[in-house]
């Protein structure tokens, strides 16, 4: 017997059994994802905005919650990165992929494969070895599909720039460009942790009124998108500069 193995058996059953309601937690966030998608297939875009937001919410919850509570080692025949990394692809990729295809917002013929780009590109991301770095940025665009459909939904723009607009993000997704985590990146924490919030906020504001918002909070939701993917680049490009 191994020390894993024995130091499992040793644990008390009310604590594997908090371990293990963990991993049941994260992979609600696939049931939540199933409720997206009956929610698009209605075309009740907010409401599925809602449940995906609610998925959101669970992939942030759990890491934090698994590392309290020693889910590695209480449960180790239970593999919390695979289980995170196949929810994830459902929430991030497949739904918001098929909401980009039948939102009737991308040119009729481009939309089916540029979906079918989106499933594609998604899974290959997922299953990169490089897709984080040491210092928790993501490298090229991170699969974050759920986010990309709500601008989608939020600029409206003419179909034949919203289909080059998606052609292009499944382009970036294999580009070697940093972006930041929201919450794990060291490097001006604070201020990305505050626009994270504020996005957050601005987000739900737009979805409780169906999209009808003003230019501030477009714009202001654009700036916080800007920074997110590009702020890692202007910092290296600047630093060049002065090298």
């Amino acid at each position: 017997m191994n020390q894993v193995q024995q130091d499992t058996l040793e644990a008390s059953p009310a604590a594997r059994a908090a371990a293990f309601s963990v991993h049941v937690f994260t992979a609600l966030g696939a049931g939540v994802a199933l409720l997206a998608l009956l929610e698009a297939v209605r075309e009740h875009w907010s409401a599925m905005f809602g449940w995906l937001g609610a998925a959101l919410v669970i992939d942030a919850l759990d890491g934090p919650i698994a590392r309290r509570l020693d889910v590695v080692r209480l449960q180790p025949n239970w593999s919390g990165d695979v289980l995170d990394l196949v929810v994830d692809f459902v929430t991030y990729v497949f739904v918001p992929a098929y909401a980009i295809t039948a939102s009737g917002l991308l040119l009729p013929l481009a939309a089916p494969l540029l979906g079918l780009g989106i499933a594609v590109s998604g899974a290959l991301y997922f299953a990169d070895r490089r897709m984080k770095s040491a210092d928790n940025h993501f490298r090229g665009f991170p699969g974050l599909w759920n986010v990309a459909v709500f601008y989608l939904f939020l600029l409206h723009m003419r179909p034949a720039l919203s289909s080059l607009a998606i052609a292009l993000l499944i382009v970036a997704t294999f580009l070697p460009f940093r972006v930041l985590h929201p919450v794990r990146t060291l490097r001006l924490r604070w201020l990305t942790l505050t626009l994270t919030l504020l996005w957050g906020a601005l987000l739900v504001y737009t979805l409780l009124n169906d999209f009808d918002v003003g230019a501030p909070v477009t714009v202001a939701l654009c700036l916080i998108a800007l920074y997110v993917a590009a702020s890692d680049s202007a910092i290296r490009l600047l630093r060049s500069l002065k090298a």
